[in-house]
C-alpha cells in the first residue's frame, strides 16, 4: 500500500513533532511546519530520510559539529541545516 502525498506530510508532521527530544521536537517541528506545503513528493521522502537520523547527529549537523554518520547531500539537507530556528 502506498502512502499518498497527504498521508505522508501527516506522517512527517507527526515524526517531526515526537522525536523524543523536546529540543529536537521543537527545531524539526519548526522546520517542518515553515517547509512542508511547498516541497515536491521528492523533497518530501528525503525530509523523511532526515527523520530517520538519531537525534544526536542531526543535532550535530544542524550545529556544524561532526557526526558519526555521513549526511546526504540535497535540497532538504541543505534547507534544514541553513534553517534558523527562532525559539519564541
Amino acid at each position: 500500500m502506498s502512502l499518498n502525498i497527504d498521508q505522508l506530510k501527516k506522517k512527517i508532521i507527526y515524526r517531526s513533532n515526537y522525536r523524543g527530544t523536546k529540543e529536537m521536537d521543537k527545531l524539526l517541528g519548526a522546520f517542518t511546519k515553515k517547509y512542508i506545503e511547498s516541497l515536491s513528493l521528492k523533497d518530501l521522502k528525503h525530509l523523511e530520510e532526515l527523520l530517520d537520523i538519531d537525534d544526536t547527529n542531526l543535532y550535530n549537523f544542524y550545529n556544524g559539529l561532526d557526526c558519526d554518520i555521513k549526511i546526504k547531500d540535497n535540497y532538504i539537507y541543505t534547507l534544514f541545516k541553513d534553517f534558523k530556528f527562532n525559539a519564541d
